[in-house]
């Protein structure tokens, strides 16, 4: 079967069963409240439960170091608190504060700043979350790569 939709403008309310590919979607325009249970590219399918609540809702990769953020998905900031103490804003609230948050960093392993080191979130809300960079010694430290992913319904 073949749908062909066409014109300008903006789809709304559209249920969709049964559509295994999408041909000569315009560049420009919207399509809001689509309902599918399973997306293909014709090869291989997944429930569209697994894209909506299996996605990263952000995620950071940031230098500790001297600020940037050198990729990003749904942060609009980061905010330095302190030497290894950052607040990661984001740019849409996540739904709620239940949300995992997931962080990691690397080490110079040639200093002699202690040989554990540990990643704390000590607070989260909906539109941030605070990462502490500790080493073993108990001292604060900051990190040229440092990344987070947070997951979320």
């Amino acid at each position: 079967m073949t749908t062909i939709i066409s014109g300008d403008g903006t789809i709304t309310g559209l249920t969709a069963t049964g559509i295994s590919a999408v041909q000569n979607l315009p560049a420009t325009g919207t399509i809001t409240n689509l309902t599918t249970t399973t997306i293909s590219d014709g090869t291989n399918s997944t429930s569209s439960t697994n894209c909506i609540q299996g996605s990263a809702k952000a995620w950071c990769n940031y230098n500790g170091t001297n600020g940037t953020i050198r990729g990003s998905y749904n942060v609009a900031s980061v905010t330095k608190n302190g030497t290894g103490n950052y607040t990661f804003n984001f740019t849409n609230a996540m739904p709620n504060e239940n949300y995992s948050a997931v962080a990691s960093f690397n080490r110079n392993y040639n200093s002699s700043d202690g040989y554990g080191m540990g990643l704390f979130v000590p607070t989260r809300t909906t539109t941030n979350t605070k990462i502490y960079v500790i080493y073993s010694n108990g001292a604060f430290y900051d990190q040229e790569y440092v990344g987070l992913t947070v997951n979320s319904n």
